[in-house]
Formats: structure tokens, C-alpha cells, sequence
């Protein structure tokens, strides 16, 4: 009875993981779809998300959320910072570079915060991982080796700047496990709000302002929902490894959708990129 309910419990994360997972890879093509500059969408899907979380813990918790934001701490606003800064660095990279090249970027932060958790935490990082960790920085190269110009390096650098300060992040919540991440990412999508407001631009479309809409509550809020539900039933590299699949299906929609080809060494440099995250998840699991 117990394997029945593991299992079962596994399945509900899983599937939960597997969902958000689709749902976030929606970002490049409601990136490609708004018709505006990265500020003002940047301001209203951080909105949007605020509202959509805000209401969702009002309805799991009820008045206690409030309490939680007062625990958050120094850990937790530095979390929050880094969070904010790896979703700005996110969407103003989708405004510079392919999709295909942002997404890598963020696909190879499991990695970035293994070697992090290594210098800050003094956590072990075994030889598999270590293999796994350089290959993706190999296949890092090959896309920056491609960047046909000084404008699409500078996209790269950006994309670059989503991964390392989500990694970051990652090894915050690791470092402090007290923190309440959901609130954290509540004050991240805040700090978002505040920072890209004054250069956001606040009268458009309907149409426009629907489709920021659904860039907040559907694939931010409603993929964050699915994600923080669905980890705590499977185990982290798991989790990792259904997560990497955002980074294969959002340049393919967006191809099909807008034929933007990612280029031949995006391609090549992010396969290498998602065999290396995949390959390191599935060693973690089974050494768990």
C-alpha cells in the first residue's frame, strides 16, 4: 500500500512538474505576440503574477501568508533580487536573442548551481556532475563561437545573466530552507513591478493588455502554482530533468509559429546544453 501511494504521489509531481513545464514554455510566443518594448511587459506580466499568486495563497493560507512575508529576511530579499533580476535579464534577452539561446541559458542553471553550492556551500560535486558541468559550458561556447554579431553577443550576455542569477537563487533556497519561497518570489515579481514602471507604458490595445494578462496569470502565475505544488512530491533532479523540457519545446514553437530558426550553432550548443542538464539529472536520481 505504501509503493501503491508512492508511486502514486510521484505520478500527481510528475505530472504537476510536466504541466508547468508547458505551460512557462509559452513565454516565447507570448514574448513574440506583444507587440511592445521588454519594460512594459515586464511591468504588467509582473502584475498580473502578483495578483494571480497573491490570491492563490490567500486561498491556500488564508490571512497566515502575511506573517510569512515577515519571515523572509535578509535571505529572503536577497532571494527575491536574485529572482527579479534573473526574470528582467529573461524577457529583455527574448527582446535581443532567439528564444532558443535564452532558453539555454536558464536550462543550464541546475548546473551553474551545482558549481555555486561547491564554492559557497561547500557542497561535493561528484565527477558525473563535474563531466556534465563542463560540457555545458562547452556547448555554451559553441553558441557565443555562432553570435553572427556584437548585438546578438550582447543578447547572449544578457541570457547568460537569467541563468547565473537564477542559480543563484536556487542556492539561496538551499542555503535557507526556513525561507518561504513563495512569498519570496511575491516580493521578486514586486521589485519587478517597481523597477520596470517608469519606463513602462501604461495605455494600449485591449487586445495588447489581454495578452499581458496571460503572460502574468497564465504562464508566470500560473506555471510558478503548478511548479511549487508538483516539487515538494518528487525529488529535485527529477524535478530538474521534466523542467529541461521547456528548453526544447519554446524554441519549437516559437519556429512553427514564426519560423524564427535559432541558427545552426544554437542548435548544437544547446543540444550539447540538454544532454549535459538531462545526463546530471538522471545520475543524481540514481545516486538518491
Amino acid at each position: 500500500m505504501t509503493d501503491s501511494i508512492g508511486q502514486a504521489t510521484y505520478r500527481r509531481g510528475a505530472i504537476l512538474i510536466t504541466a508547468a513545464t508547458i505551460v512557462w514554455s509559452s513565454a516565447g510566443l507570448l514574448s513574440r505576440m506583444v507587440a511592445i518594448d521588454p519594460w512594459t511587459t515586464l511591468f504588467w506580466r509582473s502584475v498580473y503574477a502578483t495578483l494571480s499568486l497573491v490570491l492563490y495563497l490567500l486561498w491556500r493560507d488564508g490571512w497566515r501568508i502575511w506573517p510569512a512575508f515577515g519571515r523572509l529576511g535578509v535571505a529572503g530579499v536577497a532571494m527575491a533580487l536574485c529572482f527579479a533580476t534573473s526574470m528582467i535579464s529573461f524577457i529583455y534577452g527574448l527582446s535581443l536573442t532567439s528564444v532558443a539561446a535564452a532558453l539555454i541559458f536558464q536550462a543550464a542553471a541546475p548546473l551553474i548551481a551545482a558549481v555555486l553550492a561547491w564554492a559557497f556551500l561547500a557542497e561535493r560535486v561528484p565527477l558525473g556532475k563535474m563531466i556534465a558541468i563542463l560540457a555545458s559550458f562547452a556547448g555554451v561556447l559553441v553558441i557565443v563561437a555562432g553570435a553572427p554579431d556584437l548585438g546578438s553577443l550582447w543578447g547572449v550576455g544578457i541570457s547568460a545573466l537569467c541563468g547565473i542569477s537564477y542559480a543563484f537563487t536556487v542556492v539561496l533556497a538551499r542555503a535557507r530552507p526556513d525561507v518561504p519561497t513563495t512569498e519570496a518570489t511575491v516580493l521578486a515579481l514586486l521589485i519587478v513591478a517597481a523597477s520596470t514602471g517608469p519606463f513602462a507604458v501604461y495605455a494600449m490595445p485591449a487586445g495588447q493588455m489581454g495578452l499581458l494578462a496571460l503572460f502574468g496569470v497564465f504562464q508566470m502565475g500560473l506555471g510558478l502554482i503548478l511548479f511549487t505544488t508538483g516539487v515538494r512530491l518528487i525529488p529535485a533532479a527529477d524535478a530538474g530533468l521534466f523542467s529541461v523540457l521547456e528548453s526544447v519545446l519554446a524554441p519549437l514553437i516559437v519556429w512553427f509559429a514564426f519560423g524564427e530558426n535559432p541558427g545552426e550553432s544554437t542548435l548544437i550548443g544547446g543540444g550539447i546544453v540538454i544532454a549535459a542538464v538531462a545526463a546530471a539529472a538522471m545520475m543524481e536520481r540514481r545516486a538518491g
